[in-house]
């Protein structure tokens, strides 16, 4: 099969390497040329697994010319961008199965105000909400809620247009950056309680989840510091509740896809639900209309089942078909190394060391984001997040005994990660507690 990946991250590359590899669930991994893989613009780690294009991932013309013209048999777009831009519309409207949902559809990321009142006629649970637009409606909405205090960009943040704070100045600041371009923010009620992350794949009526995973969302360690797109993830979740993929399914997910299908917006792709486990119960943070980034990095290592057979199977319709997923039995960690200056100002063009030595380490590999050669051919950092350093072992603390060695090979001046990823189990509140 030929299959053209959208997007240059270490989740498109988590995409990439997962297409490139034999699964079992009881055996190691093993390399394949069974598809043949390309990608749009990709990265350098990318470039050792699939043919890459300098094509601009927004342009959905751009984006379905190359399709047509590689005879690709499945598109795969993995970022928002491209998804809001309507990048998977303009390859089907050109005949290629895409795995991503339409413009229309990926409004549930694109505008939380959307989701929100999606999530309001389907009966999702979610935390209450005022959708503002003007510095005194922002006001009014902090003090209903009282501390601490949650407000969010209402559009395409990478991540990064969510505060949570007791600071009221601090709230009021950020909401205001927002408004400045005229548009929305959307101010909430804080959910307490471990948040946890399911993909659920769709292909427009029937729903098939992921394993869930934990992120960590702060720059820094014990939680403290800015939000970012994400710094670590882990997967499994031992301490979760038993049932709970199947109550997000029932709740959240399937309520939701049959939403937006009787909307006439069927939506097919990744449906991220970022959950909180609260004291009264699940109740959803925020969805986005793709696979996460750092999660995929851990919940795509431990799948068993062959994932262009998925991902072809949602393009199509075809979900139902499928034989129940396979898992493998170990467990994934991954931790972020981030530029200097991240996520405020990064500073770009430092040499990235010690890539090759870190996958010498057993049960490790490494996921590259922001990276690019120089004209010399050098591997330099050229974003924020510039590398996923995964680690697989028989449970989470070999898992991240494992990360933590691969991170160690890792040379970038000025660069910081957190080190505390999947270090401690959270509890699950009740109602009683």
């Amino acid at each position: 099969m030929k299959i053209l990946v959208v997007g240059s991250g270490a989740r498109e590359h988590a995409v990439v390497r997962a297409l490139a590899t034999a699964r079992d669930a009881h055996g190691p991994e093993e390399a394949r040329a069974e598809h043949e893989l390309h990608a749009a613009p990709g990265n350098p780690g990318v470039a050792a697994l699939a043919t890459l294009h300098d094509v601009d991932p927004v342009d959905p013309d751009a984006v379905a010319a190359l399709a047509t013209t590689l005879g690709a048999d499945l598109v795969v777009v993995g970022p928002e961008a491209p998804l809001v831009a309507g990048v998977a519309d303009a390859v089907r409207a050109v005949g290629i199965p895409c795995f991503g949902p339409s413009a229309e559809a990926a409004r549930l990321e694109g505008s939380k105000a959307y989701a929100k009142d999606v999530m309001a006629s389907a009966g999702v649970p979610t935390a209450m909400a005022h959708v503002c637009t003007t510095p005194e409606e922002v006001a009014a909405a902090l003090d209903a809620f009282g501390a601490p205090h949650v407000v969010k960009d209402d559009g395409l943040a990478a991540g990064k247009g969510v505060v949570v704070t007791s600071d009221r100045d601090a709230a009021l600041e950020h909401a205001g950056r927002c408004l400045a371009g005229g548009g929305a923010v959307v101010v909430e009620e804080y959910l307490d309680g471990p948040e946890v992350s399911l993909f659920c794949l769709s292909d427009g009526t029937t729903v098939v989840p992921l394993a869930p995973a934990q992120d960590f969302k702060r720059a820094y360690d014990d939680d403290e510091g800015p939000n970012t797109g994400g710094m670590g993830a882990y997967s499994p979740l031992t301490w979760a509740p038993e049932d709970l993929t199947a109550e997000v399914v029932a709740r959240v997910a399937q309520p939701t896809v049959d939403e937006m299908r009787h909307r006439g917006v069927p939506f097919v792709g990744v449906l991220y639900c970022g959950l909180a486990l609260t004291p009264r119960g699940l109740r959803v943070i925020e969805f986005n209309a793709r696979f996460g980034d750092p999660e995929t990095q851990v919940v795509l290592a431990r799948l068993a089942s062959p994932l262009a057979e998925v991902l072809l199977a949602a393009a199509q319709g075809r979900l139902d078909d499928l034989p129940p997923l396979h898992w493998r039995e170990e467990a994934a960690v991954t931790v972020v190394v981030a530029a200097h200056g991240y996520p405020g100002s990064v500073r770009a063009g430092d040499a990235v060391e010690g890539v090759e030595e870190a996958e010498q380490v057993p049960g490790v590999h490494v996921l590259h984001a922001g990276t690019a050669r120089d004209d010399d051919g050098t591997l330099v950092s050229s974003g924020g997040r510039v590398l996923s350093v995964v680690g697989v072992g028989a449970d989470v603390d070999a898992a991240r005994e494992t990360a933590y060695r691969g991170v160690e090979h890792v040379r970038l001046r000025g660069s910081h990660h957190r080190t505390d990823i999947a270090a401690r189990m959270p509890v699950v509140p009740t109602a009683d507690a």
